[in-house]
């Protein structure tokens, strides 16, 4: 058996391929794109095997940083975006283009679904209350869901759905491209709402597909993160310039990749994903659920432990945004020399996609408030770095509410954004408290490398691997104690400006 693993991280824009070893110190590394399709009434689209030519093209590129990777790779691990649909035939050939987690052309659809009278929150009482108790939550109102999208396959493209063996999440579909298995994560079985995640009782809910019209046969079999799924089959080897004998993972979600990337594994301690969008997460002892805020625990592939979940659909995205409209370049460059907050700033509302946490409502959009004749691009650029810094305080004030939650100490942040330096301070003083920069743009990777840890006898279990790395801080950020307070005085005036407007979207 070889020494190293390779670990392949499946974002929304592009793939993180990393050669690991027994350290958790990464050899080698490489980021490949590919193309998103986006187009009006909430289409977003991505083509499967666009995610597996990145793969082969990155892997030929670490043959050569690693010239005998072929010989010492024992392990292939993915972990991926969540939330994505793909209908395929029996054979596991794509029937259509992946319905992508940013796909909300199912919203009208999963609001039948869960709406009707008696109602509250927009969920009918008797359906939620089912779903409450068995899956600790229920589908989101703007369809992003799969259970959304799985009904709008079945009603827009009955001939699709009709020719559909097997509906996969965009992991599940990796894993058979590279096995010819088929399988899910308890993260995505959870998503689509149609799982039992009581403990002892996990797995799919005769119950649950009743209720929503899904049909069970369709769905994989749920599997474990840490398990071995099998070798790579003869043409996945050989397209992928890997020997036959490397084994293939069960893999994760990009969540709980990042969970474990942070080194955050302790029950309530928590930490911050700011990338494209931006979660906040952390393990828990025990389910946990809040309806009025849209968060709840899912049930991860580490013997179904508990992860909690508060995700908002506008982080990077937002920043890059305002840096494109204001000529600030590219968003790695665009928020240095912005010059010192000014106290008449105008506010930002990054809801650009609308908004998940603590307020889910799809129909939300940003704004810029307070703007004069004499602010710039720099001011509108300070607005969106701390507009996306104060909405994720919005969310923290919410969660931290959750008992065990860890309120002391440095809090965790990793992500492409949480690379920023400006951006840290900001968040550090809008949460007035200490902040920790993991490894900011390979917390996803590392992650998926522990999966390996128990498979390579590298550590115990997977979360002792994952400790670890809570000790690698690439920077540290504490709270300047003005900005603080001035921060707070403007999130409490954003308050009130974000109540009035949320009214006028509802």
């Amino acid at each position: 058996m070889g020494d190293l693993v390779i670990a392949a991280d499946f974002g929304t824009s592009g793939v993180k391929v990393g050669v690991v070893d027994s350290s958790l110190t990464v050899l080698a590394r490489v980021t490949e794109t590919y193309p998103l399709s986006l187009a009006s009434g909430g289409m977003a689209e991505q083509t499967p095997e666009d995610w597996w030519g990145a793969l082969a093209h990155a892997l030929a590129a670490l043959r050569r940083d690693v010239p005998d990777l072929s010989k010492r790779a024992s392990a292939l691990i993915f972990s991926s975006q969540l939330l994505g649909l793909i209908c395929c035939d029996e054979n596991g050939t794509p029937l259509r283009p992946c319905l992508t987690w940013l796909d909300k052309r199912a919203a009208p659809l999963g609001q039948k679904l869960i709406g009707g009278f008696p109602e509250v929150l927009g969920y009918n009482i008797p359906r939620l209350a089912k779903w409450l108790r068995i899956a600790n939550g229920a589908p989101a109102k703007n369809g992003m869901d799969p259970t959304a999208k799985m009904l709008w396959v079945m009603q827009q493209e009955p001939e699709i759905y009709a020719r559909t063996r097997w509906m996969l999440d965009v992991k599940d579909w990796l894993i058979h491209r590279a096995t010819g298995e088929f399988t899910t994560s308890p993260e995505s079985a959870n998503l689509s709402w149609v799982m039992d995640t009581r403990q002892g009782r996990e797995g799919w809910s005769d119950t649950l597909c009743a209720l929503t019209g899904i049909d069970r046969s369709k769905l994989a079999p749920i599997t474990q993160a840490d398990a071995v799924v099998g070798p790579l089959t003869a043409q996945a080897a050989a397209e992928l310039g890997l020997p036959p004998e490397v084994q293939v993972l069960g893999g994760t979600s990009d969540v709980m990749a990042s969970a474990l990337g942070s080194g955050e594994v302790a029950d309530g301690a928590l930490h911050i994903s700011i990338a494209t969008s931006a979660w906040i997460a952390g393990f828990f002892p025990n389910r946990r659920l809040s309806v009025p805020h849209s968060y709840a625990t899912v049930s991860t592939g580490l013997d179904f432990r508990p992860l909690l979940i508060a995700s908002q659909e506008n982080a990077g995205s937002a920043l890059d945004w305002v840096c494109g409209v204001t000529g600030g370049g590219a968003v790695d460059t665009g928020f240095d020399d912005l010059g010192a907050p000014q106290a008449d700033d105008p506010f930002f509302l990054p809801w650009l996609a609308g908004e998940r946490v603590p307020v889910d409502n799809d129909s939300l959009r940003g704004t810029f408030h307070g703007l004069s004749l004499h602010h710039d691009g720099a001011a509108m650029r300070r607005a969106a770095i701390e507009g996306v810094a104060l909405n994720l305080r919005w969310a923290m004030s919410k969660v931290q509410r959750e008992k065990g939650v860890q309120t002391s100490g440095a809090l965790s942040i990793v992500g492409g954004v949480a690379a920023n330096p400006i951006f840290a301070q900001t968040l550090a003083d809008a949460l007035n408290r200490d902040i920790r920069v993991c490894s900011a743009r390979h917390a996803g990777m590392l992650g998926t490398a522990t999966l390996a840890a128990p498979f390579m006898s590298w550590a115990p279990t997977v979360t002792d691997a994952a400790a670890t790395l809570k000790l690698r801080s690439s920077a540290f950020y504490s709270p300047n104690p003005d900005r603080a307070d001035a921060l707070a005085a403007r999130a409490e005036k954003l308050d009130k400006i974000r109540r009035r407007l949320i009214r006028s979207y509802t």
